[in-house]
């Protein structure tokens, strides 16, 4: 083989931003009152059926102002203090006038230069993972190449290593009888350092360098299968436990996702622009650059993110329709994502703890008593869906500890966890296992630490757990089964479904964990990312008999608050029996954000939130032999795909409620409806890529 280099790191050039002095004077709230209007309803202990929101901005919200909040123009702006910094966040952070261009003052932090010998070790070290990695196969021409590639870096970052590394390669790999003397300094090692330096080694250069010179090299990929040889304690029990009893008491769980606070959100800006987040000052239609062709819309759009005023909305029509509004939800989870889909250009530091800080101090006071079991979602960091493996070591293993620093002081100020809680999401990526008194674990898991778009998940893939999350997940629920007790998985990157999210190999393990815990400890999961209204099904032995007796647990895909993209905002409440802690039934509410146009001009009504559906009736007239008071399960839902098999019509049903009820949501082809009864049923990735048509994942 030949020598070979290190390459360079692209840097990021960043753009000052211009600096606009703005006269920031604190406002005092305007407090009044406008009474929402309710639906009467009758039905299951619910509230109305429908709530309508005052049209004005409730401004006792806040105490100070850095617009006026009753002016219909614009979002309001509220002074925010941040409890854990106490620092008063400037109105320049949330201006819709004066967007960011890149942030300059938070640290970007790279890896330390490397000296040239550990340059020459990490070459060496790299040509060998490179011929015993089973993606190269038998075609040696491009393992040839790729190691040539390394060599080439190496050769031209450290070109006086060249010749020692040409020497240690040829006789690793045998390929001269005296390599020292062939490809030592004083002999063809310089040359060869040369030539590696300045070929083309991934082209035509390297094919003939390597059948000329290295006997015609060359391999394919394979996959590694998971080593699970000690990773669980104990065996699954057999028999199982005995079931907990159920208590015949119902708690009242909310489940929120995909917030997506936009405070640059602008109110008559292009709602149907071409490119980027609309209804942004920045962004236009290519087709009329000079004309608004649709006004962003006080309350949201299906190409926006949530401006303040549909949260505040949403959050004020929940308690009412949920019937909550005197005893406070039993407890929350919400399944991540609280940040908008800024460009990288436009985020900082600073607004994701802003937009922490708004949303997390919104949900204490406007959903009453019951702590909030809070994800962090791939939105919800800087650099967007980036966390690092504590792996790393040293400073680069402790570049995001600013964020779970900041998440676990606001879960506290908020009084939602335990101090045991707060240090595990200190230390371990904002993941945490809270138990509760009523013997409810719940756990959270930082999902960027399998989500594809995450680059430092591309560290020693073939290591399916490379930042100890799913060992956590591992030993936590076997303390759980020790003890006896159940458990709730709370995430926001899904597993499965149509397997274009996450990566393989985690998810892979991730569903033999659930597997080997379910259904006796693992008693529901809950993810959201996608903003859809999805659900999926974990079977036993990695899905290898699909059948409703080895239907082992349920993840439910909550809907999103924001309308992003062409969906309509919803949310969900869950009845849970609170000794299984099983799901008895799942009430749907949703906003029709076509209609968001309508309410400009005027402070009379708001957007309304309306009932869209119960679980158990929507599908559970085709399921025989299930009582009122027993669960949704995998098996009930197992079941339920049977039923979409001789039904069709089930799983157009099911196509509408993943869009909300949009009417963007395209209809159900064939090819759609059996891919739609496929993802229900992969809980992975590699079980849907197996399984299922690919293409019908999305309703967007």
């Amino acid at each position: 083989m030949a020598t070979l280099g290190r390459a360079s790191l692209v840097f990021l050039v960043a753009a000052m931003l211009s600096y606009r002095a703005l006269v920031v004077a604190a406002v005092s709230a305007v407090v009044f009152s406008v009474s929402g209007y309710a639906e009467p309803v009758t039905t299951n202990g619910l509230g109305p059926s429908a709530y309508t929101a005052p049209g004005s901005f409730p401004t006792s919200i806040y105490k100070h102002y850095y617009n006026s909040p009753t002016a219909t123009s614009a979002q309001p702006q509220p002074v925010i203090s941040d409890p854990v910094s106490h620092k008063v966040y400037p109105f320049e952070l949330t201006n819709p006038a004066t967007l960011p261009k890149n942030d300059t003052k938070d640290p970007h932090i790279l890896p330390p230069k490397a000296s040239d010998g550990q340059l020459a070790e990490a070459a060496f070290a790299q040509v060998l993972s490179i011929a015993s990695n089973p993606t190269f196969g038998s075609n040696d021409c491009a393992r040839c190449q790729a190691a040539l590639e390394v060599g080439k870096f190496l050769a031209m970052a450290a070109p006086e290593q060249g010749p020692a590394f040409a020497v240690r390669v040829c006789e690793h790999f045998n390929f001269n009888a005296d390599c020292a003397t062939q490809f030592g300094i004083f002999q063809l090692g310089s040359v060869v350092t040369q030539v590696i330096a300045n070929a083309d080694v991934g082209g035509l250069d390297g094919q003939n360098i390597c059948s000329h010179f290295l006997s015609g090299l060359c391999p394919a990929p394979s996959a590694t299968p998971l080593n699970l040889t000690n990773w669980f304690a104990k065996p699954k029990p057999n028999p199982l436990p005995r079931p907990r009893k159920p208590s015949g008491k119902r708690l009242k769980v909310l489940h929120l996702s995909d917030m997506h606070l936009d405070p640059r959100y602008a109110n008559g800006a292009e709602a149907n622009c071409t490119s980027g987040l609309c209804c942004r000052e920045n962004n236009f239609n290519v087709q009329s650059p000079n004309e608004t062709v649709f006004p962003a819309p006080r309350y949201g759009a299906y190409l926006c993110d949530s401006p303040l005023s549909l949260i505040v909305s949403a959050l004020e029509a929940i308690p009412v329709l949920a019937g909550t509004e005197r005893t406070g939800f039993d407890f929350t989870v919400y399944t991540g994502d609280l940040v908008s889909h800024d460009s990288e250009n436009q985020l900082s530091r600073d607004y994701i703890l802003y937009t922490e800080t708004v949303l997390y101090d919104l949900l204490k006071k406007m959903l009453g008593g019951g702590p909030v079991y809070a994800a962090l979602g791939n939105h919800d960091s800087y650099n967007q869906a980036q966390d690092a493996p504590q792996s790393l070591g040293g400073q680069l293993a402790q570049q995001f500890s600013w964020n779970y620093d900041h998440v676990a002081a606001l879960w506290q100020h908020e009084g939602w966890l335990p101090e045991s809680a707060i240090e595990l999401a200190r230390s371990h990526y904002a993941a945490y296992m809270v138990k509760r008194s009523d013997g409810l674990r719940v756990i959270t898991l930082n999902t960027d630490l399998w989500y594809t778009a995450n680059y430092f998940n591309y560290i020693n893939m073939t290591n399916p757990d490379v930042s100890g999350m799913l060992r956590f997940l591992t030993n936590e629920l076997q303390d759980a089964e020790d003890a006896g007790d159940a458990v709730w998985i709370v995430g926001h990157v899904l597993s499965g479904w149509d397997g274009t999210n996450p990566l393989s190999t985690p998810t892979d393990l991730f569903y033999q964990i659930v597997d080997r815990f379910s259904p006796h400890v693992i008693k529901a999961i809950f993810f959201g990312h996608t903003h859809e209204d999805q659900v999926m099904i974990y079977y036993a032995n990695n899905a290898t008999n699909i059948s409703a007796q080895t239907a082992g647990a349920v993840g439910w895909i909550g809907p999103s608050v924001t309308p992003l993209t062409n969906l309509n905002s919803g949310f969900r409440v869950y009845e849970v029996d609170s000794g299984t802690f099983e799901i008895l039934d799942a009430h749907t509410w949703k906003s029709d954000v076509n209609s968001f146009p309508q309410l400009d001009g005027q402070k009379a009504l708001g957007p309304t939130f309306e009932y869209e559906y119960s679980t158990r009736n929507a599908y559970g007239g085709s399921i025989t032999g299930w009582g009122p008071n027993d669960p949704l399960n995998a098996t009930w839902w197992h079941k339920v795909t049977e039923a979409m098999e001789k039904d069709s019509s089930l799983v157009t049903k099911f196509q509408g409620f993943q869009g909300k009820g949009s009417v963007r949501t395209p209809t159900c082809t064939p090819d759609c409806i059996a891919a739609k009864i496929c993802y229900i049923r992969s809980g992975s990735v590699p079980i849907a890529k197996q399984n299922c048509i690919p293409g019908f994942g999305s309703v967007q």
